[in-house]
């Protein structure tokens, strides 16, 4: 437990230490306070809430239309080379209508991409699909809240196993702290998932990477049920990126046996052999990876947008139902949604985890030809 709570304290100081929240006033594109009342606008803001950002936004002030924001480090590569600043320069704009001018390199940001203006614009152009005309995306490398997130899982990850490894290392038989909880997951994943999929074997070759994988996407998942806007699983370059781990672990891991198999089939004909093969390899390189990193997205994503759409029902039916009734649906649909959300955010992990270890299995099996 002291461990647990110094390691807070210093998450906690160090992000005090990084950033500040900062404050601006509303840009053009909204109307005053950056209000949410109509069906449209709140589908446009679920839809918002649901990509990357360059900031946390957490609150604006009706009256004003001041926005409360925390700014992560925007990180550009441009046609002049590398740019560095904060992202509250863009004032909470995402339209392109404030320019952050840095050595000569005009930078916009449009629906959370970042573009460089060509020289001589004095601003971002549209054709008739809204798409720029006069700028050009750059290489973009910012802290941005899926990456800031990821961030802090590493760093919890590390600070939380650091303790139970050094606890096992002095000769503790039961663990203490916040060790106490991550023993028996630990444990979980060696005897339920690891063990039965991989065999007694060769399991210990890959508890590493199935106990990172089960652990960065729970929490994940988890952080993504707090006020602070984290949608990481719902980006599904993180999702196509956790899958790839999987395909080039079990790619490079398989045995004789499991290429034999899989490239010249034995016990088919061999006109059928040259057709089999591409079709195995069709499921090892494309199929299985997209069942991996479809799942995980296509889950968060839609949990996420059910909690947000019951919330929004404080707004939608305040009309029909008056703003007492219509705010205790709202909560009661939501808190038994998030009490959904906390298991489907453990069962997503489970199932990653799972199915990536069945596929490492099925590529370090040791087959015997006369089955």
């Amino acid at each position: 437990m002291v461990v647990a709570k110094k390691s807070i304290n210093f998450i906690a100081v160090l992000v005090l230490a990084l950033f500040s929240i900062s404050s601006y006033g509303d840009d053009a594109q909204h109307k005053p306070g950056n209000k949410v009342d109509t069906a449209e606008e709140i589908n446009e803001y679920i839809a918002h809430h649901l990509k990357d950002s360059h900031d946390f936004h957490f609150y604006t002030h009706n009256e004003s239309g001041t926005h409360y924001s925390f700014p992560l480090p925007v990180i550009v590569w441009t046609s002049n080379g590398l740019k560095t600043f904060m992202s509250s320069e863009f004032h909470h704009d995402d339209a392109g209508k404030v320019i952050v001018n840095k050595d000569d390199t005009k930078l916009v940001k449009l629906h959370s991409k970042i573009y460089e203006l060509e020289s001589g614009a004095s601003s971002i152009n549209f054709d008739e699909d809204h798409h720029a005309t006069n700028a050009h995306k750059v290489l973009d490398f910012s802290i941005t809240k899926s990456v800031f997130g990821m961030l802090l899982t590493g760093i919890l990850m590390l600070l939380g196993f650091g303790a139970l490894a050094r606890g096992y290392k002095k000769g503790k038989t039961i663990p203490k702290g916040f060790s106490r909880v991550l023993e028996p997951l630990v444990i979980y994943v060696r005897d339920e998932i690891a063990k039965p999929n991989i065999g007694e074997k060769k399991y210990r070759k890959f508890m590493g990477f199935l106990l990172t994988v089960f652990f960065f996407i729970w929490i994940l998942n988890l952080l993504g049920l707090t006020p602070l806007g984290f949608n990481v699983t719902g980006q599904i370059a993180v999702t196509a990126c956790l899958a790839l781990f999987t395909v080039v672990i079990y790619m490079f891991s398989g045995t004789k046996d499991f290429w034999a198999h899989t490239l010249w089939m034995p016990g088919v004909p061999y006109i059928l052999r040259p057709i089999l093969a591409v079709i195995e390899l069709v499921g090892f390189v494309i199929i299985k990876p997209f069942s991996l990193l479809i799942r995980l997205f296509a889950n968060i994503t839609a949990g996420h947008f059910v909690v947000m759409s019951l919330i929004a029902l404080t707004i939608t039916l305040k009309a029909s139902f008056g703003p007492v009734v219509s705010t205790g649906m709202s909560l009661a649909l939501s808190l038994f949604i998030m009490v959904i959300e906390i298991l489907v955010a453990f069962l997503q992990a489970f199932i990653f985890t799972m199915l990536s270890s069945l596929f490492i299995g099925m590529a370090v099996e040791e087959h015997d030809d006369h089955h």
